[in-house]
């Protein structure tokens, strides 16, 4: 198993390489890496797993209800759904099933709910059902006034999203994936039935490739000689609200959809925050994750409508991540045999949830393009950190704490987080290149304080395992 980050790429040729270690490029080789008799290869631009959309989404292990009936993502959403919550169970993703109230406001909204619980039906999702005014208000007391009736989705899930791309990327690469860091993709060609990759650490080449390169899908797409879909990056802006915020809201609240997605939503996290947002900004750059004023009032403006008790909590964090958008509502997964190729693009939100079907489902593909994959084996179970509220934290354990102190040890106060479990995130499988590497696997810094009690501390740990001291 090799993960790295410099140095020049390898020499030897892999069977096949996946572009893109978000949550599902890494959900793709996980499913490769069951197929001992292949070289996998992941090359990521960045310096960890995740860095992408996958880790600035809100979080949601969706049902698909309101999916486009018959439409690839639909599937694979309905699939990847249960999937990915049996995975959860067994490798200790935190996982909390809260249910979605879609509200309605207006009379236009409320006149939409039915057709939506049809929707529902036609999606092989037969849970969701209509609720009136007082029943919505004994769910959700704290619900601003003057809504009309609600469509009441009791399967809707909140996930942690970064352990899970986490938990992929640590089965694939103990399993021989190796993957490479810092490795942007700047040319493919294509020699003797080869792909040729140049990244900035050098050549690699690969029999098949895989596109999971998200934003920049089309892009790679392009290289290959394809035009057939433009990734339009949408960012999204949300506020984190702090954990004392929790108790104000029981449900996912989603308003009535419209064509440029989900719109704002107000919701629980697994770490006990509440989430506001996101916007929809349709933008030309895909490095323009950055927070706008415009953007957070806006966000504002919504959450005293829907949950007017929110804007008297303190804010923990503003975020935005950048979501692949393009001209379909559907997927844009395609198989090219005579290239050895297969393009994974248009992964929305919807793509955490869906992660493992995509993964089965490209795997199938190239399947169909020539690969021989081989006899296929069953993969060892991974443990991951448990980083959600609803769950017993090591610093609550004393089995665990007996048998090592350094749980019991609190580093990070906000998010109680030890020494313990700052010392296995460094010295994990794959490993954070950085403290926000190390926040995203730990939740070190990530509180109320942003890290300005614990910043130090953090920082010493983090520098004494990069050199050994």
């Amino acid at each position: 198993m090799t993960v790295t980050a410099n140095g020049p790429l390898p020499s030897r040729s892999y069977d096949v390489t996946v572009v893109g270690a978000g949550v599902v490029g890494c959900a793709i080789a996980r499913e490769l890496a069951r197929r001992p008799s292949l070289r996998v290869a992941v090359v990521e631009a960045q310096d960890d797993v995740g860095q992408g959309t996958s880790k600035a989404n809100t979080a949601i292990l969706h049902t698909g209800f309101d999916a486009v009936p018959g439409s690839l993502e639909a599937r694979l959403v309905r699939e990847g759904s249960r999937q990915l919550a049996g995975y959860a169970a067994e490798s200790g993703i935190p996982v909390e099933r809260v249910g979605a109230l879609l509200v309605a406001w207006d009379e236009e909204q409320l006149a939409a709910l039915p057709h939506l619980a049809e929707k529902a039906v036609r999606n092989e999702y037969g849970d969701a059902h209509l609720i009136e005014p007082p029943e919505l208000y004994a769910r959700e007391p704290h619900l601003g006034p003057g809504a009309l009736g609600a469509l009441h989705v009791p399967g809707e899930s909140i996930v942690c999203p970064w352990t899970t791309t986490l938990a992929y990327a640590t089965q694939a690469v103990r399993q021989g994936v190796d993957l490479h860091l810092n490795s942007p993709v700047e040319q493919v060609g294509r020699r003797d039935g080869t792909h040729v990759l140049t990244t900035a650490r050098g050549t690699l080449r690969t029999r098949w490739l895989v596109n999971a390169a998200g934003l920049h899908a089309d892009t790679l797409d392009r290289h290959l000689g394809h035009d057939d879909f433009t990734v339009t990056p949408r960012r999204g802006q949300l506020i984190v609200f702090d954990k004392l915020a929790r108790d104000l809201l029981h449900h996912i609240l989603l308003p009535v959809p419209t064509a440029l997605g989900k719109g704002v939503l107000v919701a629980p996290t697994v770490y006990g925050n509440l989430l506001l947002g996101p916007t929809a900004e349709d933008l030309h750059d895909k490095r323009a994750t950055g927070s706008t004023a415009e953007g957070l009032a806006q966000l504002r403006e919504k959450g005293a409508r829907i949950l007017p008790a929110l804007l008297d909590e303190e804010i923990t964090a503003v975020y935005a991540g950048l979501r692949a958008a393009t001209d379909q509502d559907d997927y844009r997964i395609t198989a090219h045999p005579e290239q050895a190729y297969v393009t994974v693009g248009g992964i929305r939100s919807t793509g955490l949830t869906a992660s493992l079907a995509i993964a089965a489902h490209v795997t199938a593909l190239l399947a169909d393009t020539g690969l021989d994959l081989g006899p296929a084996v069953d993969l060892a179970p991974v443990g991951m950190p448990n980083l959600g509220e609803a769950y017993p934290r090591p610093y609550q354990r004393a089995e665990l704490i007996a048998a090592d102190p350094e749980y019991g040890t609190l580093v990070c106060h906000c998010e109680r987080v030890t020494r313990g479990e700052i010392r296995d995130a460094l010295a994990s499988t794959v490993p954070p290149r950085s403290l926000d590497g190390l926040r995203r696997r730990t939740r070190a810094r990530a509180g109320r304080c942003q890290g300005f009690y614990c910043g130090a501390a953090v920082r010493e740990l983090f520098e004494e395992a990069r050199t050994g001291t």
